[in-house]
């Protein structure tokens, strides 16, 4: 069933009821409601290819030069809760999600308002290829070769109004997909936030494959968020729900351990988690004695990020 939209927008651009399981009613609605233009057929759309593997992806020239961890690394370790608290849990329980159809609804203060399908996300958008190096909050990096685009591109499609300072972004929570919601690790669904000036720089991405693939489930499929200056779990999964406010946003982790998991959660060497020290890493992979090396500031990527946080104290907003 469709899910109510508020903000102000117009009855005639909400998506009908009947709608939201009809791809091709849904681009219509959206097309009315301008978020996507009109095609003369609703099969043009792009679509995740078929075959699983994307083709002719541009190189990005700012990715990093660190050699990407191998493929069984980035999908067998990784923090997905909604599929179990182990590591190794969403390799082994994600298969049960559902990514086809899948649909995303945008409410808030913005001017364009609605339900988009994955394919109205994808079509405008021109997919590259970025490789970003994130860090765990538990002390290891990994180096991924991301598929995606700039994440302010998405949102400006929207026009956020002046009264959008932050953007919310909402985890699929469904207890028949995700055996993690039956219990209560975190309130659900989850959720993540940014400010609207962190959304827009050049560096976050909207990611929807890996290694020139499609995301797998365990990574967040069919599309989620990649915020590489952020500690892992900043970065929202199979996200069903963009929500533009004034307000900051509740966040999953600072809901569930305030003292451990600020709203900014930037990698910041100098402040360390309650229970470990932020001070150094180690790269996952074969071995569990890796050298460690030295946190860097915003993980590397202060050159583009720090101006975002100028005269911000990053010790009290961790």
């Amino acid at each position: 069933m469709a899910q109510r939209i508020h903000g102000g927008i117009k009855p005639s651009e909400i998506t009908p009821e009947g709608a939201f399981f009809g791809r091709r009613e849904l681009l219509k609605a959206a097309v009315a409601a301008g978020l996507v233009g009109a095609m003369s057929d609703p099969g043009e759309a792009a679509t995740i290819p078929p075959n699983g593997a994307f083709e002719n992806l541009k190189k990005w020239p700012g990715s990093g030069d660190a050699k990407p961890n191998s493929y069984e690394d980035i999908t067998t370790y990784n923090n997905y809760y909604e599929f179990g608290t182990s590591k190794s849990d969403p390799s082994k329980n994600a298969g049960t999600l559902k990514t086809k159809p899948w649909s995303i609804q945008v409410t808030g203060e913005a001017e364009k308002l609605g339900t988009l399908t994955l394919e109205d996300i994808l079509k405008p958008h021109d997919l590259e290829e970025r490789i970003y190096r994130l860090r765990c909050v538990e002390g290891w990096s990994v180096v991924i070769p991301w598929v995606g685009f700039p994440l302010g591109d998405l949102l400006k499609r929207f026009e956020p109004t002046s009264k959008a300072k932050y953007v919310q972004f909402f985890t699929l929570a469904d207890r028949d997909q995700m055996p993690g919601v039956r219990s209560r690790t975190l309130e659900w669904p989850y959720r993540e936030g940014l400010r609207i000036d962190e959304a827009m720089n050049p560096l976050a991405l909207v990611a929807v494959g890996l290694y020139g693939k499609v995301l797998p489930n365990q990574n967040g499929a069919p599309i989620r968020v990649v915020l590489p200056w952020k500690y892992g779990f900043k970065s929202a999964k199979s996200i069903v729900r963009i929500h533009f406010t004034e307000e900051q946003p509740k966040t999953s982790w600072n809901m569930a351990a305030p003292d451990e998991y600020g709203f900014y959660s930037n990698v910041n060497p100098k402040v360390n988690h309650p229970r470990w020290s932020q001070a150094t890493e180690r790269r996952l992979g074969p071995g569990l004695f890796a050298a460690k090396t030295a946190t860097q500031m915003f993980n590397g990527y202060a050159e583009q990020v720090a101006s975002l946080y100028t005269g911000l104290d990053l010790v009290k907003n961790y």
